[in-house]
């Protein structure tokens, strides 16, 4: 540590920064941020593979999340240390980028900069470990380039293992097949083409988790699943060949847009405003009607008498509809959102076989099924208690992603460790035909890549050397599907297994590890501004020295 005082001028000393401020610079400050990340990746390493353990968080006031999945565990660990706060954008980009590999790619950064500090203490510069990184990093993806095969969106059963890698490890393992059709089935329904390319985006696949059940209910609904209730009891529960009108406008009386004043004299005029306001929400019920609809979704509010008319005219109604839902609605059903009631004709409308109230746990909630061609479904997610319906969908999510990226990418890896020993190997060839300092950066990647198979093998229960031994021998031998057979020890061809994950997940947790590696790596000094704390005690770390420039 250093304290605010830079430099001397005369024997007098400078003071540049405030009193209270911890200034920790060049090894000392690489070695506590290494540190850090290294503790953030740790922390999530034994969440990997279809063995790796869960982790239970509790926050101040007690609510707990006990999960598997990398990205919510490091959420909701509420991180400060600013090194490990950049671990936790890696596996952010990796979630928001593909959807899935935050682990993958939290554990790959801790581990290249777990080797770059074996380099700094060979007094190796972080510049040149950078440069020997980022060639390595280029190496690597040219390597998972050339193992990669081919994956179409009509190659059902190769989405399906996909889903089901994804989900290892997960809850509902059990009933894991069953989920991963689901999810097929979801993201085939929602992919588009455009410019001769298959476009998903995975928003429209609409999750809502209801607890009860078991995971084994969790559903398919080719449609739209609505959380609000028929507002009327008059009205019908189901409506089998829907037309749909979906009105972004209030069926009520407009109120005065100034504080204006009626005043009424006659008792009588005081029942015509009343008639008047009456027929006004009855012409409301009618335009609806007159267009064809047998089914409404208002993303605002009905009033009671409204209400009253459509139940008459044998129309469903469901008010307050959010806005992210009606544009769900726009998409499944076919038909458009309309602001104006007067412009509501039968080409607006949307179509569904089956428009339905139904009780989900304790609640009632409208269900839309069987849309024609739906550009928008849902998955109503079930499980016996509240975490396991959250860690449910969480997997469900995770998949979605996968087989996403796979169908827009269209190229796949075998899993299980064997792309990351393939690269290690290749790497290792590649090294030799370097000169310089750069060589042992490349090494260091190298030996990084391996980190994937050795937590496989330790989470799995075997030992970590005699399967990188045997992983080792494998690649050396031609055989690039070998990975980790983490269920009965040893090795085995990932694809024959079934175990295949997108291209998309390696490459990008390569990119987003290696770029937050460096970017820690290029930190030599950290300044932070301690603020004394109101009794006027004394900051973090102690009194401040107010004599030389000399560390303490």
């Amino acid at each position: 540590m250093v304290n605010a005082t830079i430099g001397q001028l005369g024997g007098q000393p400078i003071l540049i920064l405030p009193e209270g401020t911890l200034r920790t610079r060049g090894k000392t400050a690489q070695e506590n941020n290494i540190a850090a990340a290294k503790a953030v990746s740790d922390a999530v390493r034994t969440t990997l593979g279809p063995k790796g353990m869960d982790k239970m968080l509790v926050d101040s006031i007690g609510d707990i999340v006990i999960t598997n999945d990398g990205v919510t565990i490091l959420e909701e660990m509420q991180i400060e240390h600013p090194a490990a706060k950049m671990m936790v954008e890696v596996a952010k980009t990796q979630n928001e980028e593909v959807g899935d590999g935050t682990t993958t790619a939290v554990v790959i950064a801790g581990e290249l900069l777990k080797r770059a500090g074996d380099l700094l203490e060979q007094d190796i510069h972080p510049t040149v470990i950078i440069r020997g990184y980022n060639l390595a990093m280029k190496r690597a993806i040219e390597v998972l380039e050339k193992i990669s095969k081919p994956v179409t969106i009509e190659d059902k059963e190769t989405l399906k293992k996909i889903a089901l890698t994804s989900m290892s490890g997960k809850s509902g393992y059990g009933n894991m097949e069953h989920l991963a059709n689901l999810v097929v089935d979801a993201v085939m329904q929602v992919a588009e083409k455009k410019n001769g390319k298959v476009v998903i985006d995975t928003d429209n696949v609409k999750r809502e988790k209801k607890q009860g059940g078991s995971s084994e209910n969790t559903e398919l609904i080719k449609g739209i699943l609505i959380d609000k209730e028929v507002v009327h009891p008059g009205m019908p529960k189901e409506v089998k060949d829907a037309k749909i009108a979906l009105v972004d406008a209030a069926l009520e009386v407009k109120e005065t847009e100034t504080d204006a004043q009626i005043r009424i004299t006659d008792p009588m005029k005081l029942q015509e405003f009343i008639e008047q306001e009456e027929k006004s929400l009855k012409n409301m019920a009618e335009k609806v009607s007159s267009s064809g609809a047998n089914v409404l979704f208002c993303q605002k509010g009905i009033d009671d008498t409204a209400q009253h008319y459509l139940a008459k005219k044998g129309i469903l109604a469901a008010r307050r509809v959010k806005k992210s839902d009606m544009e769900a609605l726009a998409k499944a059903t076919g038909g458009k959102v309309i602001t104006n009631l007067d412009d509501l004709s039968k080409d607006d409308l949307g179509y569904a076989k089956l428009v339905e109230e139904q009780k989900v746990g304790d609640e009632q909630m409208v269900f839309v099924r069987d849309c024609k061609n739906p550009k928008a479904v849902s998955i109503l997610v079930r499980g016996g208690t509240e975490h396991v319906v959250d860690e449910v969908d969480r997997a469900i999510e995770d998949a979605i992603g996968s087989v996403s990226s796979a169908i827009e990418i269209g190229r796949i890896v075998p899993g299980g460790g064997a792309p990351e020993s393939e690269v290690s190997r290749e790497l290792r060839k590649y090294s030799e035909g370097l000169k310089g300092r750069e060589q042992l950066a490349v090494n260091a990647f190298a030996d990084a890549m391996e980190v994937i198979p050795r937590s496989l093998a330790e989470n799995g229960g075997l030992d970590p050397i005699d399967t990188l031994v045997s992983l080792r021998a494998d690649h050396e031998n031609k055989k690039q599907e070998m990975g980790v057979n983490v269920f009965d020890g040893g090795t085995m061809d990932m694809l024959k297994a079934g175990v295949v994950e997108p291209l998309k997940i390696k490459t990008q947790a390569l990119k987003s590890a290696t770029e937050a590696a460096e970017m820690i790596l290029r930190i030599d000094d950290v300044i932070s501004a301690s603020k004394l704390d109101k009794s006027g005690g004394m900051p973090p770390g102690g009194m401040p020295n107010m004599g030389g420039g000399e560390d303490y």
